[in-house]
């Protein structure tokens, strides 16, 4: 039930914003009548109030008020969701069976070869270096 009404409010949600997004878009911008003042056609103002609200204004706030609604209810809502099950990948693998009569093979001792070597003391001459991999070739 609770991942219905998350999915249901996610979706109110998406659509709220893109509906804000395209009226924004669509709406005649306060500034663009300013080249109209300055000699090209009347404009009622510069900078002034327009007068009152049309539709596409107040479908606006209207939906900018259930896209807020709506961003406080998904993170109440993703507070009270049950943590999710741990994912198969980052569960621990259990111990190796050994099968009774048989015995684990003794882990390999790193040999001489692999084992990293420690870098020579600074100031080390290169003669007395080595051959390891802080060797400076010649």
């Amino acid at each position: 039930m609770s991942s219905t009404i998350f999915n249901l409010v996610l979706l109110v949600h998406v659509l709220a914003g893109l509906s804000v997004i395209g009226l924004v878009l669509v709406q005649h911008g306060k500034g663009a009548d300013m080249g109209a003042a300055f000699g090209s056609g009347a404009s009622g103002s510069l900078f002034g109030a327009s007068g009152s609200a049309n539709f596409l204004s107040r479908t606006t706030a209207v939906l900018a008020t259930v896209f807020f609604i709506t961003s406080l209810s998904l993170s109440y809502l993703a507070g009270k969701r049950p943590a999710e099950p741990a994912s198969i990948m980052n569960r621990e693998l259990p111990a190796a069976v050994v099968p009774a009569g048989e015995a684990s093979p003794a882990p390999e001792a790193p040999s001489s070869e692999t084992a990293p070597q420690e870098a020579p003391p600074a100031g080390t001459p290169p003669e007395q270096q080595g051959t390891g991999a802080a060797a400076i070739p010649e």
